[in-house]
């Protein structure tokens, strides 16, 4: 069975373009693949964070995809920090990527104009990801565009290391995952819609009450013409209400358009969805949260069967590069 590998950082509440667009794909995906799944907490730390803020984030992000559909008796969900393999497989990873190949990255740099202290972590970041990767022998990354930079760079480290000490390491294929909805913010619908970005009033949250689904996507901006058409070009505002709506009710959002004159029905009715859509997950996220010890439970287990493997591939990179045994 094909193994797949992603990661998400524990850094913002996840909203509905994460679960339209990526979560729902992994829900598919961990039926059909042998599907390995991490907390980045190591990744959101190369930024200063406040004492204690990770792990309480983390805890709630892995709730949260629970309670979105991941299944830690179908997948492996566990928190990075847990496997130590792989802050130990990161540094067999910085000595092996270059100086210029890392300088070259560009979510490094992107990052880094918005930072007034820029950590080592920072720019080393990608060696990490490497490690993620490769300590799991993992055939694909289901990655976006703005991801496959990284995808190549762990396949370029992958490919050095087996060239100077043996065939260790699986070299890994980016993929582009099964289309998800496209999501966009409804105040800045030519933006995508972020966690990382300050958008309240743009971004519908996983966890929002229904009245502020309501209240947000009422006020979505639209345009002057009232014409309801899937047009992302000339109408991004309303083929992101299109969007929405398709993707939460599994119908096209070309052929919604045809059953709207107006744009105050049209957000009545995507309103509608996204909360009937979200009720069933919003339930089970608060028994988790009622329940923290449950969800440690189900993260330690995920943790011992990722460490079965990860302990395994870190014995042979070492073991090839040839360090002397403990």
């Amino acid at each position: 069975m094909t193994r797949v590998f992603s990661g998400i950082q524990p850094t913002g509440d996840l909203h509905i373009g994460n679960h339209l667009g990526a979560i729902r794909n992994w829900v598919r995906m961990q039926h059909e693949t042998d599907a390995i799944f991490c907390v980045v907490d190591l990744h959101s730390i190369t930024i200063p964070q406040d004492p204690g803020s990770v792990g309480a984030a983390s805890l709630r992000l892995s709730q949260m995809l629970m309670a979105a559909g991941l299944d830690p008796q179908v997948c492996t969900l566990f928190v990075q920090s847990h496997v130590r393999e792989h802050a130990e497989c990161a540094w067999l990873m910085e000595c092996t990527v270059s100086f210029g190949e890392l300088s070259r990255m560009t979510q490094f740099k992107e990052k880094a104009d918005r930072q007034q202290f820029i950590s080592a972590g920072l720019f080393t970041y990608p060696a990490l990801q490497a490690a993620d990767i490769l300590l799991y022998d993992t055939d694909e990354v289901p990655v976006g565009a703005d991801q496959r930079q990284h995808v190549e760079i762990t396949r370029d480290i992958a490919e050095r290391f087996n060239s100077r000490h043996g065939e260790t390491f699986v070299v890994p294929a980016a993929v582009i995952p099964a289309a998800g909805a496209r999501v966009m913010d409804l105040q800045r619908p030519t933006d995508k819609m972020s966690k990382s970005l300050d958008s309240p009033k743009g971004t519908v949250g996983l966890l929002d009450e229904p009245k502020q689904i309501a209240k947000k996507i009422k006020s979505a901006v639209t345009d002057n013409d009232n014409e309801v058409r899937f047009d992302v070009e000339a109408k991004p505002g309303v083929s992101n209400l299109l969007s929405i709506l398709g993707a939460a009710t599994d119908r096209d959002p070309e052929s919604l358009a045809a059953d709207y004159t107006q744009y105050g029905p049209l957000k009545v009715d995507t309103a509608e969805a996204v909360i009937e859509l979200l009720r069933p997950l919003q339930a089970r996220f608060a028994e988790l949260e009622a329940d923290p010890a449950e969800t440690m439970r189900l993260l330690r287990l995920g943790a011992d069967k990722a460490r079965q493997t990860a302990s395994v591939t870190l014995a042979r990179a070492k073991t090839n590069i040839g360090l002397l045994e403990g």
